[in-house]
């Protein structure tokens, strides 16, 4: 294992691990939230640091996992159309539908592009002013402020062939909803860093005081996670239920206002269907009614879908933190990244894609 910088070194990470022995006397589970955390974790082994009281599962915080199926199925309809440029980011073409994946559309002669900004999908709309542009819009408050400035692009330069299938999330009612479940195990949280960069940490106050549960920002380097731990840890054996900033060299308390106000401007709060979790209330974000034009669900008139997780696949429990994927029968075997069942195996952030990478023996 190779240290780079700072965040990497060993001997600060040896150094918390320590530390975490010295002061954990009783078991504890946390939940880090981030796809990019999990990734981390797993890689650099920081779960296996820990004192063996101390436990980590992972949560739903892969934008590309928790992407309902039924959404899969309508991308998959709309890219299928041969008027539409159908744009993406990668990840999102190998997660499986019930029966392809957009992969599978664009090998069928699908016009289906893979960008780096919702921003070039709309550049490619007004390229092209003869064919309907469809940019599929994922993630959690992190990307919403690019996805918002896209549409406002498209509505200021009056570009009328741009649209965006919306499959926004919020962390803060997943959080509430994990907590709310009568299967939770979870008693302190680690809180992604790069939402809480857009987002600042109010909104998760009120959850720590009702839930009597410690969350602690923090980042993606392995010095950031152990030190975040270490802060859930230390509240947890004081008896403390608090927000605290672990990765204040980048997140600030109140956000970034001018993201938000933006995202505000574009979409408003509604609720969102989780993979794997269900309906959460409140637990996403779409198109303000002023931005309607632009929802490509709207434009094309696509019809609700229905459609049903493989059996085998326990995605959703590994999402809430309740299995993790080497518990799973078909994970390694027949669920692979090459022949995924489940989102959580595909996208670069996902849980089973970090074990099948990194720790291919069953945990």
């Amino acid at each position: 294992m190779r240290f780079v910088d700072e965040y990497r070194d060993p001997d600060a990470a040896r150094l918390y691990a320590q530390a975490l022995e010295r002061i954990t006397t009783k078991n504890w589970t946390i939940m880090e939230v981030c796809g990019g955390q999990t990734h981390s974790i797993v890689k650099f082994g920081i779960d296996e640091l820990l004192p063996p009281a101390v436990t980590l599962v992972h949560g739903p915080g892969c934008p590309v996992c928790v992407t309902p199926l039924e959404l899969i199925e309508k991308a998959i309809e709309i890219a299928s159309i041969p008027e539409v440029i159908f744009c993406s980011f990668g990840d999102m073409l190998r997660v499986p539908g019930s029966s392809k994946d957009l992969l599978t559309v664009k090998a069928s002669g699908g016009n289906i592009r893979i960008v780096y900004s919702p921003l070039d999908a709309v550049k490619i709309a007004i390229e092209n002013p003869d064919r309907q542009v469809v940019f599929f819009a994922v993630g959690f408050e992190t990307t919403a402020p690019a996805n918002a400035m896209a549409v406002f692009q498209a509505h200021q330069k009056n570009v009328q062939n741009f649209s965006m299938l919306v499959s926004h999330v919020l962390v803060p009612p997943a959080i509430e909803a994990i907590l709310s479940s009568r299967d939770n195990r979870v008693q302190g949280f680690l809180a992604a860093g790069h939402v809480c960069a857009v987002m600042g940490w109010l909104e998760y106050e009120p959850i720590a005081l009702e839930y009597k549960v410690p969350i602690v920002v923090t980042g993606f380097e392995p010095v950031d996670i152990l030190q975040g731990v270490y802060m859930c840890v230390r509240q947890l054996e004081e008896g403390r239920a608090e927000v605290e900033n672990q990765y204040s060299r980048t997140v600030r308390k109140e956000g970034n206002i001018a993201a938000q106000k933006l995202i505000r401007e574009i979409f408003h709060v509604v609720p969102r269907k989780w993979r794997g979790i269900g309906e959460i209330p409140r637990s996403g974000l779409g198109l303000q009614e002023k931005y309607k034009s632009y929802d490509a669900e709207v434009r094309f008139g696509i019809a609700g879908h229905s459609a049903e997780e493989p059996p085998e696949c326990i995605s959703g429990l590994i999402l809430q933190g309740i299995k993790k994927p080497g518990e799973c029968p078909a994970f390694g075997t027949v669920c692979t990244p090459e022949h995924p069942l489940g989102a959580t195996m595909v996208s670069s952030e996902g849980a089973c894609a970090a074990y099948y990478h990194y720790r291919r023996t069953k945990h």
